[in-house]
């Protein structure tokens, strides 16, 4: 079986994020990158699978010249090889993203492509879809649970919808977005650490594609989201007087009742 997963880079979720004095970007000068956690989860499953029926495992990347540490870890975490589209990921819309996968992935043997359902940084949960679209292959999203057929010709998934479970079966080669459920990724190993900066990475461009990038998409502006209020102490000399108190509180400055 031959299984592609599309991996990310992203900020550490404990990073302090900063605006750039552009307004349009963040500073990228302290931040820990590391990989999308949504994509740990498409690795993680895609190497069962490898352990189950056997073949390859591919991740690919695209981004700039540090998405090559995001790779490394998925291949020291027991992916075989890997690609890097080199490109400003933040420049991208999430369609401009999809097709340089494509592109990518199309020169490549694939029965199951995994994706993370969406990546922290923009959470757009777009690109899964809209690359599944240019391939012309099904495409299930929020995947919880995968049982791959024996002769590998279909996969059924389980999709959590409004408190219950959506079981849907898709003939194969399919793309599925992982979410948190669906596994509990391993670490990389020392052995595994030292094996990765052996294993073959290709390095590609838009123009060795053949693509063409244009997006769509122009940040205008990036603020920071508005910073909460100092809490207040209720008064009062009773539990009653507390309580008036509250409900006024409530009612007149936090409009909830």
């Amino acid at each position: 079986m031959e299984i592609v997963v599309c991996l990310k880079q992203v900020p550490d979720t404990e990073t302090q994020i900063k605006i750039a004095a552009s307004s349009k970007a963040i500073e990228g000068g302290d931040i820990k990158w590391v990989m999308n956690p949504y994509d740990e989860y498409g690795v993680e499953e895609a190497l069962r699978l490898k352990e189950k029926f056997k073949g390859t495992v591919t991740v690919v990347s695209l981004g700039p010249d540090r998405t090559v540490e995001s790779l490394r870890t998925a291949l020291a975490m027991g992916a075989d090889k890997a690609v890097h589209i080199t490109a400003d990921s933040t420049e991208l819309d999430p369609l401009a993203t999809a097709e340089l996968l494509a592109a990518a992935i199309k020169g490549l043997p694939h029965d199951v492509i995994f994706c993370g359902q969406r990546a922290v940084d923009l959470d757009q949960a777009q690109v899964g879809a809209a690359l599944a679209e240019k391939l012309g292959i099904p495409h299930v999203a929020l995947v919880t649970k995968l049982e791959v057929a024996a002769d590998a010709s279909k996969a059924t998934a389980n999709r959590p919808v409004e408190g219950q479970t959506l079981v849907i079966e898709a003939s194969l080669p399919a793309l599925f977005t992982a979410q948190k459920g669906l596994n509990e990724p391993r670490y990389a190993s020392l052995p595994g650490i030292m094996k990765a900066k052996r294993k073959p990475m290709d390095k590609k461009d838009a123009a060795a594609l053949g693509v063409t990038v244009t997006s769509m998409r122009e940040i205008l502006k990036l603020t920071p989201p508005p910073s909460r209020p100092p809490g207040k102490i209720v008064g009062g000399e009773s539990v009653e007087e507390k309580a008036v108190a509250l409900v006024r509180l409530l009612h007149e400055e936090a409009k909830a009742v």
